[in-house]
């Protein structure tokens, strides 16, 4: 038998400086321990995790209250007013998708800082805007700049929290969440109302600086993720491919479609049912009525809990159908329903996508940044484009129309919480 020279043997024998230094690493970070529930370290994560959250959710829909203000200032119909909303939904379902592969070649912290300090900046310049199309473009690189955001951070808290804590982790994340929603909602309607739209959207890009600067102060660095550059696009297509295949992530990927789509259709057009009479209310009477969405601060860190002790499918199935509920009493006349009802459908969202959005984490054995980001995508989506559609069933069905379409789709997601029973 011919062998080959001995020096070509010893060199094949040996891994290469490469292999040997990537095996060292992950060597290395497979010794360091998790994030524990109740260490220093773990909250002050939780609660820069808090920070990005609600920066997030009220730089972006900060301009849902505003919906009819902008038809009335523009002229435009309610469907193209929704676009100031839809287009930066869009535009984040894509930059995140487009994250999930990028982050595994970039720091975590430094990615979100940046995506934070843009976006802040950007929403500042949307409130000087002169004319209509000029607040559409700079609304759509809004959602761009946003998207290095909620994928890296579901990810982040998925490599770096102990498993028994991530539900709660990622509960306060979401929390954080429901409170940016609630604040861009309430401060924009009062401070629109008191001043006006463009003085609402201009607080809410300072407050976003300010939450900017709270999270890089309290974030630890991450200890269980080495970045990876020079990956090729043979190996983000087959990690995306295995996904797909991975069982369980495509019902959860229906799911943030669902939720999602669901909620922000509710939420845009009900402030054109309530200003209309018999209700005409005012702007911060409707800013008021979005405090509801305190109940998704206390929901998403209890549906964590919940979770982790009853089991997901169950929690899952549970959200959906108080959103059920919710949008049954939102159909009837009197005002006090109407609230409750929307209470009801805040309550089950939150719960339900800090649920979907941590299992997303535990099921993603490898490439959990791109795992994230195919949830988020499928997530704003369906903001992106329900939201958008419910425009025009709005329009030609009012609120019984728009009660169809969100019916429909929370049947929908039920079927899917159903198959994932098998999953726990």
């Amino acid at each position: 038998m011919n062998l080959p020279p001995q020096s070509q043997r010893t060199a094949s024998a040996v891994p290469s400086p490469a292999v040997s230094t990537v095996a060292a690493g992950a060597s290395a970070v497979s010794d360091i321990p998790y994030l524990e529930r109740g260490s220093r370290a773990y909250w002050r994560a939780s609660v820069a995790l808090l920070f990005a959250g609600y920066a997030t959710f009220s730089l972006l829909y900060c301009v849902q209250p505003l919906l009819p203000s902008f038809s009335e200032a523009f002229g435009v119909t309610p469907a193209q007013s929704s676009l100031s909303l839809s287009l930066s939904t869009a535009a984040l379902a894509l930059a995140i998708f487009v994250a999930g592969f990028v982050s595994e070649g970039w720091s975590r912290h430094k990615l979100m800082t940046l995506s934070l300090t843009v976006s802040a900046v950007l929403t500042i310049g949307v409130s000087i805007a002169p004319h209509w199309h000029q607040l559409l473009v700079l609304r759509f690189l809004e959602g761009l700049a946003l998207g290095g955001v909620p994928a890296v951070a579901m990810a982040y808290l998925a490599e770096e929290v102990h498993p028994d804590g991530l539900g709660l982790a990622m509960g306060l994340y979401v929390g954080g969440t429901a409170i940016g929603g609630m604040a861009g909602r309430v401060i924009t309607g009062v401070v629109a109302d008191l001043f006006s739209w463009r003085v609402a959207i201009g607080t809410i890009g300072v407050l976003g600086l300010l939450s900017m600067l709270a999270f890089r102060a309290l974030l630890p660095p991450s200890r269980h993720f080495v970045p990876r550059r020079g990956l090729g696009f043979a190996h983000h297509r087959k990690a995306l491919l295995a996904q797909f295949r991975r069982p369980g992530l495509p019902q959860l990927f229906l799911l943030g479609f669902v939720l999602m789509g669901s909620f922000v259709t509710l939420y845009n057009y009900i402030g054109y049912r309530l200003l209309a009479p018999p209700y005409q209310l005012t702007q911060t009477e409707i800013g008021a009525i979005f405090v509801v969405y305190l109940t998704g601060v206390v929901a998403s860190p209890w549906s964590g809990r919940m979770a982790d002790t009853f089991g997901r499918a169950r929690v899952l199935t549970a959200s959906l159908l108080l959103m059920v509920g919710g949008l049954a009493l939102t159909m009837l006349h009197p005002l006090a329903a109407i609230v409750a009802g929307i209470a009801c459908v805040t309550f089950g969202f939150f719960a339900g996508h800090s649920v979907a959005s941590g299992w997303v984490g535990r099921l993603a054995k490898e490439a959990k940044g791109q795992a994230a980001a195919l949830y988020l995508l499928a997530y704003y989506i369906g903001s992106s484009v329900v939201g958008s559609y419910g425009g025009h069933v709005w329009a030609g069905h009012g609120w019984n129309g728009v009660a169809g379409l969100v019916g429909l789709l929370l049947v929908i997601g039920l079927v899917a919480a159903t198959r994932l029973r098998g999953r726990e």
